[in-house]
């Protein structure tokens, strides 16, 4: 095998002419020259060096592997700067994938902290729901995956269901580097006419007999288990990914809805009444990477935003 230390001695004998002298450029010794040459012949499987009088001549295989040398080190060299700027997060790339809440309140400020610590670390960004962010995770599509679960997301009807989706939700992120971020609690939007928009705090069952506006796919399994749970299944008129249009639904008096709070704070509610749900339900927020991604600088960084975002 050719190596790069070979490849350097090569052509410093070539720009020099003799052992000696290319082991004053190099600042080596002149045996140390010469048997970097010899390992260098034994691999090419050719002779690379004539000796004429005090000169050593290239021959045409050495010529050729010294043509090729120039741009193989020039590579190299500039490799190692890259590399080098990456790990002094002078440079990198980052690609981000987040939630639509997620994108409008943690990820502004987290990309602000960073460039402005970081500048020459690039970050891109892409919406995306769990499950599919995290796909996109393990897929190679991003480098870290903004996503969040509930906590008794895996509720079904059958007590047995229940206890194996319970470990599902457990286990799902087992292979993954987790950063928890926050605890986001739910609250229920009611029109502000609704008989129950002066009640400060409400059950999920105070409820059951409105029409509902309900979120993303996700959050909408969600809505439907922890209503179940409290003896009833929710009439669900809309349903839409988008929040502003969950809100602008209830604000118009055709529904309820439940929202997460980071949700509430990047829509400004006209006609709505946000009223805290008794008990609590919430959904963890985290930020996802891969065990060996996570020892990547730029990625490490912006973990490292993320947490202080959301602490803020």
């Amino acid at each position: 095998m050719i190596e790069a230390r070979h490849l350097r001695v090569l052509r410093a004998v070539a720009s020099t002419g003799s052992f000696s002298a290319a082991a004053r450029t190099l600042g080596c010794t002149q045996p140390a020259v010469s048997q970097q040459m010899k390992a260098l012949e034994g691999s090419a499987g050719t002779p690379l060096l004539i000796r004429t009088g005090r000169e050593m001549r290239l021959t045409q295989a050495g010529e050729a592997l010294v043509r090729h040398a120039t741009g193989i080190l020039a590579g190299l060299t500039a490799a190692e700067e890259e590399v080098a700027a990456i790990a002094g997060l002078r440079a990198g790339r980052v690609r981000l994938v987040s939630f639509p809440s997620g994108s409008s309140t943690l990820v502004p400020a987290a990309l602000a902290a960073l460039r402005a610590a970081h500048p020459g670390t690039r970050v891109s960004l892409v919406d995306a729901e769990p499950p599919r962010s995290v796909e996109m995770l393990r897929e190679g599509d991003c480098d870290v995956a903004l996503a969040f679960r509930y906590g008794d997301a895996a509720r079904t009807e059958v007590d047995g269901e229940r206890e194996a989706g319970a470990e599902r939700a457990e286990t799902e992120w087992d292979d993954l580097v987790v950063r928890p971020l926050l605890t986001d609690r739910l609250v229920a939007l009611v029109p502000e006419g609704h008989r129950l928009a002066a009640a400060g705090t409400v059950s999920i069952g105070d409820l059951a007999d409105d029409p509902w506006i309900a979120g993303c796919p996700r959050c909408r399994r969600q809505l439907v288990d922890v209503c179940e749970a409290a003896g009833f299944t929710p009439r669900i008129d809309f349903a839409t990914d988008d929040y502003p249009a969950v809100v602008g639904l209830v604000g118009a008096g055709l529904g309820v809805a439940v929202l997460p709070e980071l949700a509430l704070e990047s829509v400004r509610p006209k006609g709505v009444v946000a009223v805290t749900l008794a008990p609590e339900v919430a959904r963890e927020i985290v930020a996802l990477t891969l065990p060996d991604l996570s020892q990547v600088p730029a990625v490490s960084a912006t973990l490292d935003q993320l947490t202080l975002a959301a602490a803020r």
